[in-house]
């Protein structure tokens, strides 16, 4: 689909948010009443990886420790933002008390969460932050953090020389560009031997990031590490390296997974980081029932991030955040 088209499509799903929440909002209180537990609407980035099942499950029990009724609902890819909008309209048009919100553009579901906010909904936003001053709070990994995390362990491991890529899984998102810019900015300030090729965006899908991959290897010979930003990513590069036939190639990934973490103990992808998503999706229910009763809450959330590789994939601690 070309962005003009998509543009105009998603425009014109917009177009009839004000109508359709206008009728709903007459007709319906609280997103069905529940037993009078407090409702709260979670729309995430996507329903395919393990990270947003784990983010998910702490939801849900999180919800279930509040007395409070959860539902989660995300498009079937990371790159469905139009997919993504239409699930936004269906849950605000629910009148919840409160709304999780994680965007694939962070500006495109403006409209609506000013909608949300006509409503007094409190909005939350989690694993990426939204260019509005509508969510009361933000529930996310300290994305630039992280990712300087990610490239300090590429520097070492590359010797602190060389050509390093990066397979970046959007640049309209706040986690996409917060994870480009971390791992970008720590090299320009330490690591001024390292040459980091212009970010590629594969959309968080495996197939696409492995093609990326292979065409990055192809057109550097020389290229010593490839960074990737999220679980599709970090998949698709590790599968984009193996197909490439290439070897000494080092590389650094974002989440976890299974495939990701039998990859790192395989020898295959050297080290990631582990965002603490079951964490994040208890940090989030526990936001919206602050925000539910009133309370003052931080601007910022962060529900934490781990380094891990072959020598400590087996510690508890980071068992704990692995989401296989």
């Amino acid at each position: 689909m070309t962005m003009r088209r998509a543009t105009t499509r998603i425009t014109a799903a917009l177009l009839g948010v004000a109508v359709t929440l206008s009728m709903t909002a007459c007709g319906e209180e609280g997103g069905g009443d529940g037993g009078g537990q407090p409702y709260i609407a979670i729309v995430s980035k996507g329903f395919q990886h393990q990270f947003w099942q784990a983010v998910k499950q702490g939801a849900e029990e999180e919800a279930e420790k509040q007395g409070a009724r959860v539902t989660f609902v995300g498009p079937p890819t990371e790159a469905d933002v139009e997919e993504q909008i239409n699930m936004l309209t269906n849950d605000i048009a629910k009148n919840p008390q409160a709304l999780g919100f994680a965007a694939l553009d962070s500006k495109a579901a403006d409209p609506l969460l000013q909608q949300a906010k006509s409503q007094d909904i409190p909005v939350i936003a989690f694993d990426s932050g939204v260019d509005s001053d509508v969510p009361v709070t933000t529930v996310a990994t300290d994305n630039k953090a992280a990712a300087a995390e990610a490239a300090k362990h590429m520097a070492e491991l590359v010797g602190g020389e060389g050509k390093v890529a990066m397979v970046v899984h959007d640049q309209t998102s706040k986690s996409g560009t917060d994870r480009r810019d971390g791992f970008m900015d720590w090299m320009k300030e330490n690591a001024p031997g390292i040459t980091v090729l212009a970010p590629q965006y594969g959309g968080g899908d495996q197939a696409e990031s492995a093609n990326i991959t292979k065409s990055i290897i192809s057109s550097n010979p020389d290229l010593k590490g490839i960074y990737a930003s999220n679980e599709g990513s970090a998949i698709g590069v590790i599968k984009g390296v193996e197909e490439s036939g290439k070897s000494g190639i080092q590389l650094v990934g974002f989440d976890s997974g299974k495939a990701q973490v039998d990859a790192i103990k395989d020898g295959s992808m050297a080290g990631a980081v582990t965002q603490d998503p079951i964490n994040m999706g208890r940090e989030l229910v526990r936001a919206a029932m602050k925000a539910i009763n009133g309370e003052d809450q931080p601007k910022n959330v962060d529900t934490g991030y781990y380094w891990y590789d072959k020598t400590n994939v087996d510690d508890a601690k980071i068992t704990a955040v692995l989401y296989e």
